[in-house]
């Protein structure tokens, strides 16, 4: 069975941003057309669907990478923060995003929360070492993969090897 480890982004990421689409939990929030995806941006995206990709792009970090935080993950998609005359310095997406993304992702049923340990004395408070995906988003992931194998395979012929 083809999983998410063998198929190249490029090929899976549309089709993943088509099933975040057809998702009834994921949808565009209404700041979405006017917020920057990151500090080191200077505009607001100008993809219909950049929701769905961004979400998808989440869920196989978080598939491939889990379990995984919003810091992570916030900066895996940052960038180079141009600083002038200064050296460049990381630059970290938008946090925000990120987490309404994964809040969307955890309502569909794809990714959960991983409990650690509860700390504090009168009102203990539950730790969480991050979200990771769910049986039903691994499946999802994996179908999709699957699906997108004869595409890749056609684009990158040396891949039916492994």
């Amino acid at each position: 069975m083809t999983t998410v480890y063998d198929i190249p982004a490029d090929i899976l990421m549309p089709a993943l941003a088509d099933a975040m689409a057809e998702q009834d939990a994921i949808s565009p929030p209404d700041w979405s057309e006017y917020v920057k995806t990151a500090v080191d941006r200077e505009r607001p995206p100008t993809q219909d669907n950049w929701w769905f990709l961004r979400t998808a792009a989440i869920l196989r970090k978080v598939a491939r990478n889990g379990p995984v935080g919003v810091t992570h993950l916030a900066q895996a998609f940052g960038g180079k923060k141009d600083n002038g005359v200064m050296p460049n310095t990381p630059g970290v997406a938008s946090r925000h995003i990120i987490r309404t993304a994964l809040q969307q992702l955890e309502d569909a049923g794809l990714v959960e929360k991983v409990p650690t340990k509860v700390v504090g004395g009168d009102e203990p408070v539950q730790l969480y070492a991050g979200r990771q995906i769910t049986a039903a988003g691994q499946k999802l992931v994996d179908n999709i993969a699957h699906s997108m194998r004869a595409a890749a395979d056609e684009q990158y012929p040396g891949l039916n090897k492994y």
